[in-house]
């Protein structure tokens, strides 16, 4: 009898592929007797996933109809949960959204990714210990490539340079900090600055290796939760109610002094790229209570 198969088809960015990895489980437990084959635009957060047959990734599929599709039993998974009108309407988060699609049964505390570590990957470990305990600031989402993604400074979702520079200097004496941003973003002085590219597992390996996170809606809040490492996460332009985890301490910035939005956009509230000349914010300094953000890395 020939094999059978259900093909889970993910695109977007690094962090919407780990959120993704959630669906995994449940599809395994929905078509047990089906071979989970995942096609992904970042396939490595895939790769240890022991509900997953094979992973490919997103144009890179030269045999991939033969293989799975021509006169096979399949079944083909490609929805796009961003313009599911509930997710758009803000009725339901992410996660929800998607398991909804797929009519997967969701309960609260399922949506966490999965991103198992092999020997070799968990080795990258060691490499970030130092002396100190490690306080990690991501301060600067997207990709490290400056062509992709060409401003040093995106008000929606990077945390305000003073903010990290406020958090490092509350937390130098105790913590060894090591920001994590692109290179051609703000530099916290005295910090150690990781800002060249590296391996996914190279980086979910700092993750890991952190005592303390200081996060931004970006790839390492979805990665943090896959490994249960309770963070500290800042949002700005997107919602912790339809992106992020409850196991997170999700702080959200004071309401803007004047209101900016992005008239031709109904997935996010403003420009994702967010030009510094369309802060709607005064004084991005009074964007966050710090004294919050100082509780959440005492408590996590």
């Amino acid at each position: 009898m020939s094999d059978k198969y259900v093909v889970l088809h993910v695109e977007g960015g690094l962090g919407k592929n780990i959120a993704s990895t959630a669906l995994s489980g449940p599809l395994k437990k929905k078509y047990p007797d089906r071979k989970l084959i995942v096609v992904a635009a970042w396939p490595e957060v895939y790769l240890n996933n022991p509900h997953v047959h094979r992973v490919y990734r997103v144009g890179a599929t030269p045999y991939f109809y033969d293989d799975y599709i021509k006169n096979k039993d399949t079944i083909v998974l490609r929805k796009e949960p961003y313009f599911e009108n509930d997710h758009i309407m803000r009725k339901t988060p992410l996660m929800v959204t998607w398991f909804n699609m797929y009519n997967l049964p969701y309960k609260p505390g399922q949506d966490h990714p999965i991103l198992p570590m092999n020997m070799l990957q968990a080795g990258n470990i060691n490499k970030w210990k130092r002396n100190k305990p490690v306080l990690l600031i991501h301060s600067n989402g997207g990709p490290f490539d400056e062509k992709t993604q060409p401003n040093a400074y995106s008000w929606t979702r990077d945390m305000p340079p003073q903010v990290a520079v406020d958090i490092a200097n509350k937390y130098k004496k105790d913590y060894h900090i090591i920001q994590l941003c692109r290179n051609n973003s703000l530099k916290i002085q005295g910090a150690e600055v990781v800002s060249t590219p590296m391996s996914n597992y190279e980086l979910f390996a700092l993750l890991v290796a952190s005592k303390k996170r200081v996060l931004i809606d970006s790839c390492l809040q979805h990665a943090a939760a896959a490994y249960k490492l309770a963070s500290t996460v800042l949002w700005i332009g997107t919602s912790p109610k339809m992106f992020g985890y409850d196991l997170h301490s999700n702080i959200v910035a004071k309401s803007p002094s004047n209101v900016v939005k992005n008239i031709d956009a109904y997935i996010f509230d403003y420009d994702f790229n967010g030009l510094l000349h369309q802060c709607p914010y005064s004084d991005q300094t009074k964007m966050f209570d710090m004294s919050s953000i100082y509780n959440s890395i005492q408590k996590n």
